[in-house]
């Protein structure tokens, strides 16, 4: 897969994360969108959700998109630049869905990161 690729369009991607080391590997769905050309992801359960905690602990991961497996790191992009390229993005791809207003809540909004290849 070329980066970003596909993952303007595809509705949903897996992310793989652990705690690191011997750590079990997890895998949780999850939205991803695109602002000026960045990857960026964010927890709907913000600093609750599993693989937000794993991927702040050990920033290296595997994003799942049909059927390519693409090594990333994870950074913290709570600053306010990302926090709104990364709003703007969830409202533009997932405009249409019921559940956008969850996804771009205030208290939510430093829990995004942005997602490299590595």
């Amino acid at each position: 897969m070329e980066w970003p690729g596909q993952l303007e369009s595809v509705e949903e991607v897996d992310l793989e994360t652990s705690r690191g080391g011997d750590a079990p590997v997890h895998r949780t769905t999850i939205w991803v969108v695109l602002g000026d050309g960045e990857v960026f992801v964010r927890s709907l359960k913000g600093e609750d959700g599993r693989w937000y905690r794993e991927l702040i602990a050990n920033p290296d991961a595997v994003l799942h998109v049909e059927g390519d497996a693409v090594p990333v790191r994870g950074i913290r992009a709570a600053d306010p630049e990302s926090v709104a390229r990364a709003t703007e993005g969830f409202r533009r791809k997932y405009g249409d869905s019921p559940y956008v207003d969850s996804m771009i809540r205030d208290e939510i909004a430093p829990t995004t990161v942005r997602l490299e290849p590595r």
